[in-house]
């Protein structure tokens, strides 16, 4: 990556807190050369950068840091990345995780998304795929400041409101991820409409899984659990072409 590169970077409008403070990211893993490296590219986004070279020190940062995403190597030489997340959420902490592996099958990238991971990168990768990706995961999140303030979103007895991120089906709050919640969105602003696996894809993650549509099904079956358990079903699969969401009859 040049510096002209990061010049271009920081010269696209940078994302804050919605406080107006820089965005706070914590990278974890025990490659120093990595870190280095990757600190130096989100610096250059105009984000405020921490490291941790293993699971705990990354708990402990994390807590003190309070960061607004996370990029969690999987493999850490006390405890692994898996465990890091369990326990960031098991206190109620809700921040976005790209997950770096060195591991590229699908049952591997599947128990990472399965754990509460929002997304993956596999070793070797660029930074710019890195960067892109990480700051879809942040815009997704309720801590960057929003464009605009779109109205609530109502199909049926579900509603979203885009600026508060609140949930509800026949006036019961149900809670979101991030990624959950932007999938949501997307199905909500298109009712009755078939959306294939590529245009969620493209959408809700904004690069192409090279086929890979898997984390689509993985994220449907979770809204599905939250959004339509023990209720009429809201969230319909077209065979062969894709998902659609309507008002329960």
């Amino acid at each position: 990556m040049t510096s002209s590169d990061m010049a271009a970077r920081v010269a696209r409008s940078p994302m804050r807190r919605a406080d107006g403070s820089p965005i706070r990211v914590l990278v974890v893993d025990d490659e120093s050369t990595l870190t280095d490296l990757l600190s130096m590219a989100l610096r250059y986004e105009g984000w405020e950068v921490k490291t941790a070279a293993d699971g705990r020190q990354a708990l402990a940062v994390a807590r003190e840091f309070k960061p607004d995403a996370m990029v969690l190597d999987i493999m850490l030489p006390d405890i692994d990345g898996l465990q890091v997340l369990q326990r960031v959420r098991a206190d109620g902490t809700d921040t976005p995780v790209l997950f770096l592996t060195a591991k590229d099958s699908l049952d591997d990238r599947i128990t990472g998304l399965t754990a509460g991971g929002d997304d993956y990168v596999t070793k070797p990768f660029s930074l710019e795929e890195l960067v892109a990706r990480l700051r879809g995961l942040i815009r997704r999140s309720i801590v960057a400041v929003a464009d605009d303030s779109d109205p609530v979103l109502t199909v049926g007895d579900l509603s979203l409101d885009e600026d508060s991120h609140e949930v509800f089906r026949a006036g019961q709050q149900i809670e979101l991820t991030a990624t959950e919640f932007e999938l949501l969105r997307y199905l909500m602003r298109n009712p009755r409409r078939v959306l294939s696996k590529a245009q969620i894809l493209d959408r809700v993650w904004s690069y192409d899984f090279g086929g890979k549509s898997s984390v689509v099904e993985i994220y449907i079956s979770y809204l599905r659990r939250k959004i339509d358990a023990g209720r009429e079903p809201m969230i319909h699969t077209v065979r062969g072409a894709g998902y659609m969401l309507k008002p329960a009859p």
